[in-house]
């Protein structure tokens, strides 16, 4: 998709004001809330894993393969 990295300033406001009018100031304000948490419980969970797998002892990684 080459067309993804000519989006500029123009078209990011084209697109909130048309987020806007479809679902309004506070649903948008929630939308945003929700997103933010999803982020952090997607990057938390992936430290966590990464956590796991660091602390596996590695003769333990080689016998599961």
């Amino acid at each position: 998709m080459p067309f993804v990295g000519n989006v500029g300033m123009p078209e990011l406001l084209v697109i909130f004001l048309i987020l806007l009018l479809l679902f309004g100031a506070s649903r948008l304000a929630g939308i945003g809330q929700a997103l933010g948490r999803t982020i952090r419980e997607f990057k938390r969970e992936l430290r966590d894993v990464e956590d796991d797998l660091r602390d596996e002892p590695r003769s333990q990684r080689a016998k599961e393969t």
